[in-house]
């Protein structure tokens, strides 16, 4: 049975795409306010095995575990509300929508979940260095503030894991510096666990662990 201050749980988790292993027997777990980054080889499926801590991705044998809840039993349905609820992602390339503005963008998950909260988008923002930004478009901002807005955005609904994928690989090195610092001051106060996966040395350095990926498994 997994440990009550554990917020996700991974065990003995193997994917393979045909016969071709992505990585075989991963366990770990991550506590609630824990930062862990996931470093590795180009390929060994870091981004593979962040989709599959979120139910997005498909796996062939193993557990996944979040807030208690056996991912892997549950339904399509049912893992979309489970993410929607409890997870927040960052991803390199921003993904924001270009047709909303910073405000729209950041309240989008309030807005799935059926509860709008101005005040609450207005204090991620806030948060984030982004006050007074609100009504710019995408294309106004900087790729560090896109980023920013990102950030906000996985956050503005207080998810209980935030995953993160490459979110400085865009960005120049004090700009990437800028940005771990909201993400982590803001995962910290929130008491997310934060799962981080990186190329970047700086980045990794921050962590509380770092994880490295082999297509074997796990290494500390």
């Amino acid at each position: 049975m997994n440990s009550p201050a554990m917020n996700l749980s991974l065990h003995q988790l193997s994917k393979r795409y045909g016969e071709t292993p992505v990585f075989s027997n991963v366990t770990l777990e991550v506590a609630a306010g824990e930062f862990v980054a996931i470093v590795g080889e180009s390929g060994v499926g870091k981004s593979t095995l962040l989709n599959c801590m979120a139910g997005l991705d498909h796996w062939d044998s193993g557990s996944v575990s979040l807030r208690g809840t056996d991912v892997g039993a549950l339904s399509d349905d049912a893992r979309a509300l489970l993410r929607r609820q409890h997870v927040g992602f960052v991803f390199q390339a921003f993904h924001v929508l270009p047709h909303l503005d910073v405000a729209q963008n950041v309240a989008l998950p309030l807005l799935l979940l059926g509860t709008p909260d101005d005040a609450r988008v207005q204090a991620m923002l806030q948060a984030v260095g982004l006050e007074g930004l609100g009504q710019r478009l995408p294309q106004q901002l900087s790729g560090g503030q896109l980023q920013r807005v990102a950030i906000a955005r996985a956050l503005v609904h207080k998810p209980s894991l935030l995953l993160a994928d490459e979110p400085t690989g865009n960005l120049d090195p004090t700009t990437a510096e800028r940005v771990m610092d909201a993400l982590i001051a803001q995962t910290r106060l929130q008491n997310a666990s934060l799962v981080l996966v990186t190329h970047s040395q700086a980045a990794a350095a921050r962590a509380d662990r770092v994880i490295h990926l082999r297509a074997d498994g796990v290494h500390v």
